[in-house]
């Protein structure tokens, strides 16, 4: 099992822009077969970083999991949204595998 880490960095007056966006990733992630652990914006401290954060099976499934998603019409508008509105300034993924921390880790 891979966990996948969005990192972004948001525009802090569009704030309110990203998490319209994560609200529509908590419907399609899912649906295209992902486990969506959740989507977080900036409260305190930096304004700028925001973070989605899912699991996934392997890097295998994360590629049908990519096409499934540019598949969904939510999916599709959601990116599209985040085009048009221009609230992402940069957004990097990263993924890694437990090594510990839960049971039988």
């Amino acid at each position: 099992m891979l966990t996948c880490i969005i990192r972004y960095q948001i525009n802090p007056t569009r704030k309110a822009a990203f998490e319209e966006y994560a609200r529509n990733w908590n419907e399609a992630i899912p649906r295209a077969g992902a486990d969506l652990i959740g989507y977080f914006a900036p409260h305190e401290g930096s304004s700028t970083l925001a973070y989605g954060i899912y699991t996934i099976a392997s890097l295998a499934a994360y590629e049908a999991y990519r096409a499934r998603l540019s598949e969904d019409p939510l999916g599709r508008e959601t990116y599209l949204f985040a085009q048009r509105e221009g609230f992402i300034l940069r957004e990097d993924r990263t993924f890694l595998k437990r090594v510990t921390g839960g049971p039988g880790v």
